[in-house]
């Protein structure tokens, strides 16, 4: 089987067997969004679901949040994971997008990246989620999966990972593509433990392949 064929007999079971994939992030509008993927680094998205609500409810657009001390910021985070660094970067961020932005945020990933806390990751998933734009957010579960399933090889950095899955998904369904891949890590295959015989996708995952069935496995 070539890269190719791996690929189109993945996205042929996702589009049949998962045709609605979103973000699990609770948001109301881009800046709601914006400020959820900034703390969702290394945090869980149920985490970051309850702290979002109080601290956008007292903080809700950006001239709000910039005019926030980061210390009122962080009493509001601080449940999750690096509280001070994301309370620095969320006002940051904030301020920037009220002073350069005009308090939009903007939809190409180059001045998203721009922002304080917001890295290329970051910056494709709000131009994907919000502006549906054909980017390729890779997280863990985005490097992991797509590793195990084949789709990508040798890759040693997430921009890798990104380029090799942008060449053979079809641009229209990059956005989708992201949220199959990192549901599947979260639910399916897990990091230390896989639920291989569980999963559809084994008829073409080199990692089931060359470990699971050679083991013995279903």
């Amino acid at each position: 089987m070539n890269k190719k064929e791996r690929f189109d007999h993945i996205i042929a079971y996702f589009e049949k067997h998962v045709p609605i994939a979103e973000t699990e992030l609770e948001y109301l509008d881009p800046f709601s969004l914006l400020v959820a993927v900034i703390l969702s680094a290394q945090c869980t998205d149920k985490r970051v679901n309850q702290i979002t609500p109080a601290l956008l409810s007292k903080f809700p657009d950006p001239k709000a949040m910039k005019n926030a001390s980061q210390e009122e910021i962080f009493e509001f985070i601080k449940s999750c994971s690096y509280p001070n660094n994301k309370a620095k970067h969320i006002k940051g961020m904030a301020t920037m997008l009220y002073m350069d932005f005009n308090g939009i945020v903007p939809s190409e990933i180059h001045e998203l990246q721009k922002l304080p806390g917001v890295g290329r990751k970051t910056a494709n998933v709000i131009a994907s989620v919000v502006f549906q734009k054909p980017a390729m957010a890779v997280d863990t579960h985005v490097f992991r999966v797509s590793k195990r399933l084949g789709l990508t090889t040798r890759s040693k950095t997430p921009y890798d990972t990104e380029m090799q899955l942008i060449k053979y998904i079809p641009e229209k369904l990059i956005p989708k593509a992201h949220h199959w891949l990192i549901l599947h890590g979260r639910y399916v295959c897990l990091a230390r433990k896989p639920k291989c015989n569980d999963c559809g996708l084994k008829a073409w995952c080199r990692f089931y392949t060359h470990n699971i069935r050679k083991e013995g496995g279903n």
